[in-house]
């Protein structure tokens, strides 16, 4: 009898060494480096973030910007988002002021770039050329850096990434539907 208890003993002692060794050894070695809980640095200079939009807040946005680039400008304008994007300014003729209305049908462009292609234009009652009207803007108006009015396209261009933000921010244009109120962006954050 003392035989079977000695044998019981040291198999239970052998267990419950194998399982302090299991438990160890699993405490020990380190996880796998997916798992790792050291954060890796990012890849590149600049993290994006998601963000959606409406017509409302992006109005503010676009007019709040334009105010501060354009304060030294002669020459008062605003854009204003509806189901397709408005320019509303001032054209001096001769000693008068003549309202300026253009619309634009917006395209969002898979580099993050925005084209607004000219869609109607009034000028008072004058009947101008559409190319003449833009190259008007784009030599008296003061625009942002990064937007670039091609006349005989009829098309302004804005390089998104080019226009200059506070901290670096730059900014690419996913969706721009104004009809559904669908606008989406990706903002790049400078991590360096």
């Amino acid at each position: 009898m003392k035989n079977k208890w000695k044998i019981g003993f040291l198999l239970l002692l052998g267990i419950n060494l194998l399982c302090v060794i299991i438990v160890l050894s699993l405490i020990m070695i380190p996880p796998d480096d997916k798992e790792n809980g050291k954060l890796k640095g990012p890849n590149g200079d600049y993290v994006s973030f998601e963000v959606n939009s409406n017509k409302n807040d992006l109005n503010r946005l676009i007019n709040h910007y334009l105010q501060e680039e354009a304060a030294d400008s002669k020459i008062d304008y605003r854009v204003v988002l509806g189901d397709e994007v408005e320019l509303y300014g001032i054209l001096p003729f001769f000693s008068e002021e003549i309202n300026l209305k253009l619309t634009f049908e917006p395209k969002a462009l898979k580099n993050g770039d925005l084209v607004l292609k000219q869609k109607t234009m009034s000028i008072g009652r004058l009947n101008l050329p559409i190319s003449y009207v833009l190259n008007f803007i784009r030599e008296n108006y003061k625009l942002p850096m990064g937007v670039d009015i091609r006349p005989n396209e009829k098309k302004v261009y804005v390089k998104m990434q080019n226009l200059k933000l506070k901290s670096d921010l730059k900014i690419k244009v996913r969706k721009f539907n104004l009809k559904k109120d669908d606008i989406a962006f990706t903002i790049l954050v400078p991590v360096k």
